[in-house]
């Protein structure tokens, strides 16, 4: 469809259009005011790893988003939620919350939605307390194994270095042979130890290369830390193995001076030795102690609250004037959706054009809507109304019939429509009086004999008629009866009869074609709708044929059977009438249009005024007609 067309759709639905859009905004207001208020209070919080990590990564940013991604579902796990909800009083539900990084940062923007403002931004506020704390408990208990342990080996070895200093004072066979057992139990301990640990070690580095360009496997934060912490643990506890095995030497005797010694010097010096092992493994625990809480401080990743949460006064949603908004654009689509389907359901014929496209026809009149006070019984709307536009739209339609008759003249005209209640009846009378004011003796026949209309649109008597020539000839000239005066004759349909269809079909009804040709000089034949056969036969008989369609009413299937008839029956079609086209509804009939807008002035300004002041008093009358003088 053109741009014109959807204009025309859009003016003709507007009512539908504007209904659907208040209902749409009304509808969303009322919902608005119906929802609960609810706000949202918003917090930043800032993720970076450690510094060995960062540079154990040569794509330390992706690292810290990683990380960042990972604190975001830390942000709504169980526990989490179960401890800030303690600790406020109230639940906490992961629904209200959310969490997002921003843009291409390791920072993270989290909001809370609550029904009440202070209690989104103090749910904000805990969950980060609650997050660095959990953090804090994660990182630490990855270290908390090897610190352990370290502190187990320390407490031992308080425990042999005073042994020993008792040992020196009260030296014995008996206990130098119940420290030799200590120790060796010591070292059992300590290779099954580092036996676990080494095993754990392999099952961290046993894991697919990520790509052929990377052969050497990549490990999460995570997993970095925890290995680290376990090579520290290896270490440490091989060191310690190493001093323990020199210790299990010197008491055996082969960890002195390699000569062999007797009595109490040499147990005196073979647990000094042992002492200061002793001591020398307790330094060095002492420093691997330090070591791993040093490296849990430096692998544990930051997370600090950049920005504190505070209330928002003003909620996010229901935000009535958005929702009164967006509830009238929905209505205005559906109400256009509802305006689609119909127009694309509706098959009525509206423009000329789609008569021209469908069917090759012109259209060569155009008949606005008559009010009804000017279509009574016993008038004609032309001779009543001779300066309206209807009149000269009439007048127009006799022009366009007259050039059709150039070569080959027509005498007689048959009016007729696809459906009933289009207005033929209307067209017929009224056409025949502008030919009648032209000057050519015109005849109007009602050859409708199953409801007829001329005789009621003229107010004349129904009691003899065509029925009654076409049965007797004889009796044309008594059935032919002039219309007030003009040079319009009528005949109306006379006595229904109960087969009109053979009537019409009959010779005595081509004799009274004839006879017709020869009398008038046009003949106008008002016939039955195409819903009957009657009309079939008649349009064989006559010179042409006139369809009336009403716009907006009469449907393309419904022509289209009509035309399909009057091919079969060789009938000469001139052309298509629109009828009782609404005087609001420009888009019906186009050219018709202005042409009634350039008229009505003219008629209302002189045929309106005149009635407007045969109404008025004659002083009145008289006293504008000397203000009119004295301005011309």
């Amino acid at each position: 469809m053109e741009l014109r067309q959807y204009i025309q759709i859009a003016r003709r639905w507007a009512w539908l259009l504007v209904l659907g859009l208040v209902l749409g905004a009304v509808a969303g207001y009322f919902i608005s005011s119906t929802q609960t208020p609810v706000y949202r209070s918003s917090t930043k919080i800032m993720v970076t790893g450690s510094p060995e990590q960062t540079n154990a990564y040569y794509y330390s940013y992706y690292a810290d988003q990683q990380l960042a991604q990972t604190y975001i579902q830390l942000l709504t796990t169980q526990p989490v939620l179960a401890a800030v909800g303690e600790k406020l009083g109230y639940p906490v539900s992961a629904g209200q919350i959310a969490a997002q990084l921003i843009g291409e940062t390791s920072m993270i923007r989290l909001s809370v939605e609550d029904t009440n403002s202070q209690r989104a931004a103090d749910i904000s506020n805990m969950l980060v307390e609650e997050l660095i704390s959990q953090n804090e408990e994660l990182q630490n208990a990855r270290y908390t194994s090897a610190e352990e342990s370290l502190q187990a080996q320390l407490a031992q070895v308080e425990v042999q270095i005073s042994t020993l200093q008792e040992q020196i004072t009260n030296i014995s066979a008996e206990s130098l042979q119940a420290q030799q057992s200590t120790v060796k139990a010591e070292i059992d301990s300590l290779s099954a130890q580092i036996l676990q640990v080494q095993r754990e070690i392999n099952e961290l580095n046993v894991r697919p290369a990520q790509s052929e360009f990377e052969p050497t496997p990549t490990y999460s934060p995570e997993e970095l830390s925890t290995l680290q912490g376990k090579q520290l643990e290896l270490e440490q506890l091989q060191s310690t193995l190493d001093f323990y095995q020199s210790i299990y030497l010197n008491l055996m005797g082969v960890g002195g001076s390699g000569a062999a010694q007797s009595g109490e010097t040499s147990q005196l010096t073979q647990l000094q030795s042992t002492l200061a092992l002793y001591q020398q493994i307790y330094s060095n625990l002492l420093s691997s102690y330090e070591s791993i809480r040093l490296a849990r401080l430096q692998n544990t990743p930051t997370v600090a609250q950049v920005e504190v949460a505070v209330p928002n006064p003003a909620p996010i949603r229901p935000q009535p004037f958005n929702n009164l908004a967006l509830g009238g654009a929905i209505g205005l689509l559906l109400a256009a959706g509802i305006v689609v389907a119909i127009e694309y359901l509706d098959d009525t014929i509206k423009t000329p054009k789609e008569i021209a496209d469908a069917f090759e026809l012109p259209v060569i009149g155009f008949i606005g809507e008559m009010s009804k006070e000017n279509t009574g019984e016993g008038s004609v709307y032309v001779a009543r109304e001779p300066r309206s536009p209807i009149s000269e739209a009439f007048r127009s339609l006799r022009t366009s019939i007259e050039f059709t008759a150039v070569d080959a003249p027509l005498k007689t005209i048959m009016v007729a429509s696809a459906n009933p209640s289009e207005g033929k009846t209307t067209i017929a009378v009224n056409l025949a009086m502008v030919f009648a004011q032209g000057g050519k003796d015109v005849i109007i026949v009602d050859a409708d004999m199953r409801r007829p209309m001329v005789h009621r649109y003229l107010g004349m008597s129904n009691r003899a008629g065509l029925s009654d020539v076409i049965l007797d000839a004889s009796v044309t000239k008594n059935v032919e009866h002039p219309w007030k005066e003009t040079s319009l004759s009528v005949i109306t349909s006379g006595g229904l009869p109960p087969n009109p269809s053979e009537l019409l079909s009959s010779r005595n009804m081509l004799r009274f074609i004839e006879y017709l040709n020869q009398e008038k000089h046009m003949s106008i034949i008002d016939s039955p709708p195409f819903l009957v056969s009657d009309a079939t036969v008649l349009a064989a008989k006559v010179d042409g044929v006139i369809l009336v369609v009403r716009p907006g009413k009469t449907r393309a299937s419904t022509l289209a059977a009509s035309l399909e008839q009057l091919e079969r029956a060789n009938a000469r079609v001139i052309g298509i009438v629109f009828n009782r086209i609404p005087r609001s509804r420009g888009y019906y009939y186009g050219g018709y249009q202005q042409y009634s807008e350039y008229y009505s002035h003219g008629y209302h300004h002189y045929y309106g005024k005149s009635r407007r002041n045969a109404n008025k008093p004659i002083w009145e009358r008289a006293k504008e007609a000397v203000k009119s003088q004295l301005e011309e």
